[in-house]
């Protein structure tokens, strides 16, 4: 029998959140027990960004470091997860049976928002890796629609992880102080976290105009919209659990979801 697997939403945190010994990084140990091996992990991950859904398509994607002005240690770490081309097939033909047009890049390696979290969850980096982009010119319907074309992976052993933050102003989180986050912050958070446990998508489509501060919760939406690709895989009945993870610099709220389809 196949196993099925949970969706998950991680806030990734910072690069820096790779060498652990923080809050998040207990959040995910905790939860890489708990998790039962994937034949594959498909990863939606906030930093690759395109007009259309992408899927990377490499047999052996490299570790992107998709950023500047951190340690030199942290720039030698790798993740050498194998990818799976078949698998990036297969999600290929479910966007296209649901009508989402997508390509493939076998070109792609995984950046920070994938492989950060998945060096906590599965440290041997043996099981097959596939990223997925975001569009962020386009709606919260239309990746919790990407979401739902994607859901009978899970019921085939693929782990869907959906890699983003739950807030995410890095003006804010330049401030480096030590004050707790911005008022703003703590109630768009608040908001977000009451409906996902409530089970409420629906109130979370429109999020840029009801949720409380969305635009300085949000200044760009693509750390938000893995959110609703997790929702739409793990379909409209699912049980919610929040694993915790704390904030990052004391301004980015880095809460983690595990939705159970039911």
């Amino acid at each position: 029998m196949t196993r099925k697997q949970d969706v998950l939403f991680l806030s990734h945190g910072s690069p820096m959140t790779a060498f652990g010994g923080d809050e998040l990084t207990q959040v995910w140990s905790a939860l890489s027990a708990q998790l039962s091996r994937p034949a594959a992990i498909l990863v939606v991950s906030a930093h690759w960004t395109t007009r259309l859904p992408v899927i990377g398509g490499s047999p052996l994607p490299e570790t992107i470091h998709d950023f500047g002005g951190f340690p030199e240690a942290l720039y030698a770490l790798d993740y050498p997860a194998p990818g799976s081309p078949a698998l990036a097939q297969r999600i290929r033909q479910l966007l296209s049976d649901a009508n989402i047009t997508a390509g493939i890049d076998a070109s792609l390696g995984l950046d920070h928002g994938a492989w950060v979290p998945l060096r906590t969850l599965f440290p041997e980096a043996d099981v097959p890796v596939v990223p997925l982009s975001v569009q962020p010119g386009c709606c919260a319907r239309h990746h919790y629609a990407l979401g739902s074309a994607l859901a009978p992976l899970a019921g085939e052993n693929i782990l869907i992880v959906a890699s983003g933050h739950l807030t995410h102003n890095l003006r804010e989180y330049s401030r480096q102080s030590t004050a707790n986050a911005a008022p703003e912050t703590v109630t768009f958070r608040d908001w977000v976290h009451d409906r996902l446990m409530h089970g409420d998508a629906e109130a979370l489509f429109d999020w840029p105009h009801s949720a409380p501060h969305a635009a300085f919760a949000h200044p760009t939406p693509e750390h938000f919209l893995p959110l609703f690709v997790a929702l739409g895989a793990a379909g409209p009945k699912h049980a919610t659990e929040w694993l915790g993870g704390g904030w990052i610099g004391d301004s980015l709220a880095a809460d983690n979801y595990r939705f159970t389809p039911v």
